[in-house]
């Protein structure tokens, strides 16, 4: 069995779509031989198995680059191919699927994001017309395909209601509850990162993107401060530069391959963002029995608000502190959230479950 990945985001690019296949790839291994097309970024990450890398474009929307794939070396690997399993609508996932429809090739897609949405809110400007044309294009590359799978009946929904008709599966992106764990000792986590333990670490772990609306969670940092001590913002991961201040009170290291000790500082973590199919992000923190706050999107829409975590409104920088400066005074809110939170992930979005019905999904096209 033969399986071509085709993505526009991968190693050593960090995101939701990358963190996915960093996870799945391992397990299809065992079953199939596994050919990834991709960008090629710059920086070093390890092998997960054999990749047909396109060089980048000078070009770049948001935080996203793209880049420039070569048909004859796509034809080349689908021909031999049992089915397509595609993971964007870019450059590179647009090509897929084009050739396997040529070489009548079944081709499974795996919806991560609402792509009008999230295309929207990541320009500064012209949010309407990208909203209008990112629609229509995924529109029709989605018909195009053989099966959708969806991580929620409320990705399902929206897509049925924006005229995609493919047959969709609903699996839920999980995260390895077995290396997102609780520490014992939050004092002991903060010193492996040389963060005071009086500390009070407020964090993000994601893209520094627009659609991730972290200006709101800059707002509501500043107030935080004002009403209490000790209080610093981490920030894991990369993207737009400009859109993080300059403060001493804000740490941000970058992107990091393995997110389980900053998770595990964390007094709180906070998921502003305005779209999110799932948030895998918010998942391992919660793994990782940190209190979440998030707004309603993704997984944000299954937390019961004040047991599992708690919910603000897109935006509302306020409504955000208000939650925060609770969680930071009152440890006994903390606990019940941290632990409620855990058994969520655990009984709710375990990764064992998504990778077996990944692969039982694929499977049907061979």
């Amino acid at each position: 069995m033969k399986i071509v990945i085709s993505t526009d985001c991968f190693l050593p690019r960090w995101d939701g779509v990358a963190r996915f296949l960093s996870l799945i790839i391992p397990s299809l291994k065992k079953h199939a031989e596994i050919v990834v097309f991709a960008p090629d970024f710059p920086g070093k990450h390890r092998s997960l198995t054999r990749v047909v890398r396109f060089p980048l474009f000078n070009l770049s929307f948001g935080d996203i680059q793209f880049c420039k794939p070569d048909i004859k070396k796509i034809e080349a690997e689908i021909k031999t191919a049992d089915v397509v399993f595609n993971q964007t609508v870019g450059p590179v996932g647009l090509a897929a699927i084009y050739v396997a429809k040529k070489l009548n090739k079944p081709v499974v897609s795996f919806v991560h994001s609402i792509d009008w949405e999230l295309a929207s809110n990541a320009v500064k400007f012209g949010k309407k017309i990208t909203y209008f044309f990112v629609r229509l294009f995924a529109r029709w590359l989605y018909n195009h395909c053989s099966l959708l799978l969806v991580p929620s009946k409320q990705v399902a929904s929206v897509l049925a209601m924006n005229h995609i008709i493919t047959r969709s599966a609903v699996i839920k992106l999980g995260v390895p509850v077995t290396k997102f764990v609780p520490l014992s000792s939050k004092s002991s986590a903060k010193k492996k990162l040389n963060i005071p333990k009086s500390n009070k670490v407020i964090g993000f772990c994601g893209r520094i993107a627009r659609e991730k609306d972290l200006p709101t969670l800059f707002a509501a940092f500043d107030i935080v401060l004002k009403k209490l001590k000790n209080v610093q913002l981490l920030l894991v991961g990369e993207g737009v530069s400009s859109l993080v201040p300059k403060s001493n009170n804000i740490l941000w290291v970058g992107n990091q391959t393995n997110v389980v000790p900053f998770l595990q500082a964390m007094d709180v973590f906070v998921l502003p963002s305005l779209t999110e199919t799932t948030s895998f992000a918010t998942l391992e923190a919660m793994a990782c029995g940190v209190p979440v706050v998030t707004t309603p999107v993704g997984v944000g829409q299954q937390i019961k608000n004040g047991e599992s975590g708690l919910v603000f409104a897109r935006g509302d920088a306020n409504e955000l502190a208000n939650k925060l400066i609770k969680l930071l005074s009152d440890k006994s809110i903390a606990k019940i959230l941290s632990v409620n939170g855990r058994q969520f992930v655990e009984k709710e979005y375990n990764w064992k479950n998504t990778e077996k019905k990944v692969f039982a999904e694929l499977r049907r096209f061979v």
